[in-house]
């Protein structure tokens, strides 16, 4: 029988597992991951929320609180995205359609990350800024951003280049070496 004749809720992976069995795996991988994720943004944003009610935040300079409101807005932007996943999930539950929701959950994670950086890049901009007014904060701060690109998107796709064959259905049926 070839393989296109069988429904994909049949077919099983080089793990062995069906593609319901696979979504749900995938979709408990991702949770754990955007844990993380979460909490990071959570405790992040709190903090921001709380310093525009601070007397020195008054004397800052327009500059720095233009910084402060585009930070803000990132750390939301971020929050809201990296918590979609599971208003994602809670509203297609029981729809039978997990592994559409384990790929739009996956983007909706992907760029809750992308705007983590850009909070965390701007938060980390403007603290520097207040606390030195030097000019080697830009030097300092594109440091720490090529750091986190390195941590979070070069190495995670170095080793996907290396170790994997390409695939990009994300299925764990490469060669481990």
């Amino acid at each position: 029988m070839a393989e296109d004749a069988i429904p994909d809720s049949d077919r099983r992976t080089r793990r062995n597992e069906s593609s319901e069995e696979r979504a749900d795996r995938r979709w408990t991988e991702l949770i754990q991951e955007i844990r993380v994720a979460q909490t990071g943004v959570q405790i992040l944003l709190g903090f921001l929320l709380t310093v525009v009610f601070t007397p020195h935040f008054q004397g800052l300079e327009q500059t720095d609180k233009t910084i402060y409101i585009v930070t803000v807005v990132l750390g939301s932007l971020a929050t809201g995205a990296l918590i979609g996943p599971v208003a994602f999930h809670r509203i297609v539950s029981g729809r039978r359609i997990k592994p559409q929701a384990v790929v739009w959950a996956s983007r909706l994670t992907f760029l809750g990350l992308i705007l983590l950086l850009a909070t965390l890049i701007s938060a980390l901009f403007l603290i520097m800024r207040v606390a030195t007014h030097d000019g080697y904060v830009p030097w300092l701060v594109s440091g720490v951003f090529a750091w986190y690109l390195v941590c979070w998107f070069l190495l995670p796709l170095w080793a996907r280049f290396r170790y994997t064959n390409g695939d990009e259905n994300g299925d764990d049926s490469s060669s481990d070496r």
